[in-house]
Formats: structure tokens, C-alpha cells, sequence
């Protein structure tokens, strides 16, 4: 069955501010899509309507396949926002395992996984709070990653990331289309935006390409 998320004349206000105007748009499953835009533009705000984490004000998200209620989506979205949501005292094969866990994935099975396809070997018994701001990134796409999510959202994946660590996020991201997942990112790194099959900007709040 092929995933897909439509956006039908999707606003979004905060007080005053439009932070999206009368967006329309669809993400396949199979595909990377970027969003592109300067900052301000509604990027963040968009993936946060796509993820369930915002409603429009008006407007309408259909998540087709994927889940008819905010619980169903959630249960198969992987996310990486701007913070790493791991736990600083816990080690990152601690958090890897317990995302893995409440996915209800086998959670050595998580960790070893996910330990081979980002190479978290040589940090992951440390404390978080010991970790890079690179290092918290990869246990963070790791957590997002754990359960094979059908729609995957990623906001500036690449910060802190090497160049190494980048062109493996490349392969991951589109190994992750590969297998069906809808997969949309927002990025300023041009390099990174590459990956996309599909490009969407945004110029305040409205798609302009």
C-alpha cells in the first residue's frame, strides 16, 4: 500500500502572526522530500502539523494509510526536532534501548541494529551528558529511527553532524524511502538537500515551488 500525507489550503496563525498561508501540498511514500525556506518561512511549523504536535487553524491534514487519529500516526512517526530528547545521565545504548522498548522492539536488538548503522560503538555506554553535540545527533536520529517509523520527519538532521557522519545520514535517509516510508526533511545545507526527489519552499508561510 503506498503512504502518503496531502495538505488541503493548510493556515496556520498565532495570534497575528501566519506563520502558513493556504498551504497545499502531498508527500509520497518512497520519496525524500525537502522543505526549503529562510528561517521564519514555516518550515518547523509545517513538520509540526505533518507530525501531529500542531493543528491548522484551518485547513486539513490526511494522513491516509498511516492513521485516521493523532495516536495512530504518532505510534509509526519518527521524529528529530531541535533538541535531542535523550536522557543526559543515561548512556546512548541506554536511550537507544528504551525508545526501542516503548516501540515495542526487542531492545538489545535495537540497540545492536542501530549501534552497526550509525557506529555508535565507541560512545554509546557514556553518559549523554558527556556527548558532542554531532554525538547526541546520531543517538537522536537512532531513537527516531528504532522502529522502522512509516513517516519519518527530520529538522535540520545534519547539525553538529561531520562530513562522515553526514553522507551516512544520506544513506540512511534514503534507505528509509526505499523501503515506503514517507520520508520529508528540512535543511539549510544545500550539500544535504541534495537527497531530495522532491523540493518544497516556503516564502512566509506559503509554497512558492
Amino acid at each position: 500500500m503506498s503512504l502518503s500525507v496531502e495538505l488541503r489550503g493548510v493556515t496556520k496563525t498565532y495570534g497575528p502572526v501566519r506563520a502558513l498561508v493556504g498551504v497545499n501540498a502531498r508527500f509520497e511514500g518512497g520519496r525524500v522530500s525537502v522543505i526549503e525556506g529562510a528561517n521564519g518561512s514555516g518550515k518547523s511549523t509545517l513538520l509540526s502539523i505533518l507530525g501531529t504536535l500542531a493543528r491548522p487553524t484551518l485547513g486539513e491534514v490526511d494522513h491516509g494509510a498511516l492513521g485516521k487519529t493523532n495516536a495512530e500516526v504518532r505510534a509509526v512517526l519518527g521524529w528529530v526536532g531541535h533538541e535531542t530528547l535523550a536522557y543526559g545521565d543515561l548512556s546512548g545504548r541506554e536511550n537507544v534501548m528504551l525508545a526501542a522498548k516503548l516501540r515495542g522492539i526487542e531492545a538489545e536488538r535495537g540497540w545492536r541494529e542501530a549501534c552497526e548503522r550509525f557506529d555508535l560503538a565507541s560512545f554509546g555506554d557514556r553518559p549523554i551528558r558527556t556527548y558532542s553535540r554531532g554525538q547526541r545527533q546520531r543517538i537522536a536520529v537512532a531513537k527516531a529511527l528504532v522502529h522502522a517509523p512509516s513517516l519519518v520527519l527530520l529538522d535540520e538532521p545534519t547539525a553538529g553532524l561531520d562530513a562522515r557522519s553526514t553522507e551516512r545520514l544520506e544513506r540512511v535517509v534514503r534507505e528509509e524511502a526505499k523501503r515506503g516510508a514517507v520520508v520529508i526533511l528540512v535543511t539549510h545545507d544545500p550539500a544535504f538537500a541534495r537527497v531530495g526527489d522532491v523540493h518544497v519552499r516556503l516564502e512566509r508561510g506559503r509554497v512558492v515551488s
